[in-house]
């Protein structure tokens, strides 16, 4: 593969722009008055990449994501530690696009990760995800402001509980995880906990190296 040209980190596309803009207005609210901090880490150019990170550039474009799919976020970082940042979108891609949750209840759990962490580019990546998989933008505007949605589905309640007493008391209780088993199953269940063990790790790696959204777009929480 030859590499293009250009730096790992370009400029929202027309359909990132679309996406932000609808982000920004139905799904997110209102975005947070605050300043991004730098990030950690510098652009990379791919004309500059090893074998090894060109390889899993090529890996992550031609797995379930998509050729288009842009090096920012979690894969910018990634690409510095190429053998573990493999592993890791392997695992991502699975976790996003491979179990059997029902992307509705996933993108609802992958928001809360978001806002559990503070998670910026994480909020901004999924929140018109989730919108589209079918979380109505009320329910999307709650979570972000930190409060439990007015209306939800049985399923919907049955997960924002799960996280919910997962993130707060580290264990789930038997009624919650009963309910849970009931919705989704047993390999549901251990799925839907390891979305969230993944995007928390995500939502750690975007905060440490502290990723910037693409150019233009605006934070969905205040910085600390």
């Amino acid at each position: 593969m030859t590499p293009p040209k250009h730096a790992a980190r370009p400029a929202a596309s027309k359909s990132s722009a679309k996406s932000l803009r609808k982000s920004s207005s139905s799904a997110t609210g209102r975005p947070a008055p605050a300043k991004p901090s730098r990030s950690r880490l510098a652009p990379l150019a791919e004309a500059d990449f090893t074998a090894e990170q060109a390889a899993l550039l090529a890996a992550i474009r031609s797995g379930p994501r998509g050729k288009d799919t842009p090096i920012e976020g979690p894969f910018a970082v990634y690409l510095r530690a190429p053998a573990y940042g493999d592993l890791a979108q392997a695992l991502g891609g699975h976790c996003r696009l491979g179990t059997s949750v029902p992307k509705r209840l996933s993108e609802l759990a992958i928001l809360m990760t978001a806002r559990h962490w503070r998670a910026q580019y994480e909020w901004h990546a999924h929140a018109p995800i989730a919108e589209e998989a079918g979380l109505p933008a009320a329910a999307i505007k709650a979570l972000r402001a930190g409060r439990r949605p007015a209306k939800l589905r049985a399923d919907e309640a049955a997960v924002f509980d799960f996280v919910t007493e997962l993130y707060r008391d580290r264990r789930v209780s038997d009624p919650t995880y009963r309910r849970i088993h009931k919705v989704l199953g047993e390999a549901g269940a251990i799925e839907l906990t390891g979305i969230l063990g993944y995007y928390a790790l995500v939502a750690m790696t975007l905060n440490v190296f502290r990723m910037p959204l693409p150019a233009g777009a605006a934070l969905p929480f205040r910085e600390p």
